[in-house]
């Protein structure tokens, strides 16, 4: 498989585990955090077969994420114009590494539902679904438009 159908693939499989219905039932919160964790990890291997994708041409060595996009990393392409939505907090890769990070902490990235009735509710706190659903989608806008730059070289 090429790295780009690898990367399809990998997105695709995000897309079906974090819109499967979760049935209504004692382990409904458990199931949906496993899944919404389990896709967001489908996401970082898409995010490490994109980069793979996109850099074949500079034959790097290493393909992991935080190497890649670090400051100090190679001096790529499109590896700069990643570097620079990484540091975007408000960009779906900015979103995507604040995530991956939480994911491999102890906290763990899926949102437990509070039920405190002292506290008040914000309606415009997102699920944790669809931020990852907008994180897809939007990650797949920018991979398109990598893929042409990449294609040029």
């Amino acid at each position: 498989m090429t790295p780009l159908a690898r990367t399809n693939q990998l997105l695709y499989q995000a897309e079906l585990l974090i819109t499967t219905p979760v049935a209504d039932d004692e382990e409904a919160t458990s199931r949906k955090m496993a899944l919404e964790e389990s896709a967001l990890a489908l996401m970082e291997l898409a995010l490490e077969s994109h980069l793979k994708e996109v850099t074949e041409h500079a034959r790097l060595a290493e393909h992991r994420w935080p190497l890649l996009l670090a400051a100090d990393g190679p001096a790529v392409a499109e590896l700069l114009r990643l570097r620079d939505l990484a540091g975007d907090a408000d960009s779906w890769l900015g979103w995507l590494i604040f995530q991956l990070d939480r994911l491999h902490s102890n906290e763990g990235a899926a949102k437990r539902p509070t039920h405190n009735s002292s506290m008040i509710a914000l309606g415009s706190q997102a699920a944790f679904a669809d931020e990852l659903m907008a994180c897809i989608k939007n990650a797949k806008a920018e991979i398109a438009a990598l893929r042409e730059t990449s294609e040029e070289w």
